[in-house]
């Protein structure tokens, strides 16, 4: 596989403060030299792969920036325009002869199809993702179902890690059994033997790196190799909201489709919700007009958060990373830390390929206690924080919390059983000052010793 890459280099020392963390940039220098993540300082590896027509000479900095401002879609304002609409009005038969032509290419034609706030952000997301197209949704879960919906049929045979999404395994067992579609599960940590588990009848195999809570990466080059090799019809789609779609270059691996809860990076502020999928040329037509049949969009107003979200991406994704390191790395050398999941550290599950294929880390990530903490321990702990708030969803600018224990997360994992009896705790870590977040946490730990 031919990537071109640009690679820069931006020294972290654990020390800095905020401010001058990316004040060091280093020449250009060979790939190889890009994977040392770990001497002495921390070095963050920003990788800018150059995708489609734009970005072939954009930074991904000013790409997040431009993607998605033509003149027709900001009308002449720095933002992309917000037009709410059902109906659009054609001011000649030929007028509307041309929309409906050109329907699915971008022509304004009905509200369902999308407007030019829509057009904005898929235009964007295949520019950054180096897509074919893009696919809208109200929200991730639907983008995941819809999308996979979009696939199969009576009879066909799905694959899908184990660490997969809750919601994404719910909708398989609860729902694709209904059209006498199965589903088979597969270790996240299978490389070339994940083709043991393709059967004739795969239609579908289902990705996500890192992986829903437990942060598992996968060797995708050896997936996609095994099933291309075994299963060359089967659609490789992917859970990519870890990396917002940037940190990772799915499409870049060989995947068919990446698909994102924009709500969570792309978004930004906890204040929208919407789903994408980025699909390549092979799955592009299928995609469109699955999720048009399916009456699947995202409104207006939406779509214009989302694209506005992307403008700074690149600035939040690089404080989450070294914010949310600084903590891992932190929790790592505490005695009351059995474990911590952060593909960016030596020894998570699958951190050679984390440290292999991704440019850099969100704020994500999970770690496991000495101990199974009792209900009223637990309670304790988690009610008393001053700067993690408990909630659902993450990807914002604020640092959230949220607990598992073990027979919890081996009940809702449909291979069953966990490697660990410690409670498990959730960080996603926010734009708040370090120092602030790791004096919380702690707090938290002696508040349970």
């Amino acid at each position: 596989m031919v990537r071109q890459r640009e690679i820069f280099f931006f020294a972290l020392r654990q020390e800095r403060r905020s401010d001058d963390v990316f004040s060091s940039l280093r020449p250009e220098r060979k790939q190889r030299e890009a994977m040392a993540i770990f001497r002495g300082n921390v070095v963050l590896d920003i990788q800018t792969f150059r995708q489609g027509k734009s970005m072939t000479d954009k930074h991904i900095e000013t790409a997040l920036v431009q993607a998605g401002r033509a003149k027709r879609y900001t009308q002449g304002s720095v933002n992309s325009v917000i037009q709410r609409a059902s109906s659009l009005v054609f001011d000649s038969v030929d007028a509307k002869k041309q929309a409906t032509a050109g329907r699915a290419q971008g022509e304004l034609f009905y509200g369902r199809r999308g407007t030019l706030t829509h057009f904005s952000l898929q235009e964007a997301m295949c520019e950054l993702e180096g897509g074919a197209g893009c696919a809208l949704f109200p929200c991730g879960a639907a983008a995941v179902a819809n999308t996979i919906l979009a696939f199969v049929e009576q009879g066909d045979h799905v694959l899908v890690t184990n660490s997969a999404y809750e919601p994404t395994q719910d909708f398989c067992t609860k729902i694709l059994t209904k059209f006498g579609v199965t589903t088979t599960w597969f270790d996240p940590l299978a490389g070339d033997d994940i083709a043991k588990h393709l059967q004739p009848n795969t239609k579908v195999v289902f990705l996500e790196s890192p992986g829903s809570i437990t942060m598992e990466v996968h060797d995708v080059p050896a997936i996609v190799a095994a099933v291309r090799r075994t299963a060359p019809d089967a659609i490789i789609m992917m859970d990519n909201t870890w990396s917002a779609g940037i940190l990772f270059k799915a499409l870049d691996f060989g995947v068919d489709i990446s698909i994102q809860a924009g709500t969570k990076y792309l978004v930004g502020h906890s204040d929208a919700m919407i789903g994408t999928a980025v699909a390549n040329a092979r799955c592009w037509d299928t995609l469109r007009e699955n999720a048009y049949l399916m009456g699947q969009m995202a409104d207006a107003d939406s779509a214009y958060v989302t694209s506005r979200g992307l403008r700074t991406l690149a600035v939040r994704l690089r404080q989450h990373h070294e914010s949310g390191l600084r903590v891992a790395q932190w929790l790592a050398a505490h005695p009351q830390v059995a474990r911590v999941n952060h593909p960016a550290l030596p020894g998570s599950k699958g951190h050679e390929f984390w440290k292999r294929d991704f440019s850099g880390a969100s704020g994500l990530f999970s770690f496991i206690l000495d101990k199974r903490l009792s209900d009223a321990e637990l309670a304790h702990y988690l009610d008393n924080f001053a700067h993690f708030s408990m909630a659902y969803s993450w990807g914002g600018y604020e640092s959230l919390i949220l607990a598992n224990q073990p027979e919890e997360l081996a009940e809702i994992r449909p291979a069953g059983g966990v490697d660990f009896t410690g409670t498990l705790v959730r960080l996603h870590i926010g734009l708040e000052n370090v120092e602030d977040l790791i004096a919380d946490l702690d707090a938290a730990f002696r508040r349970i010793a």
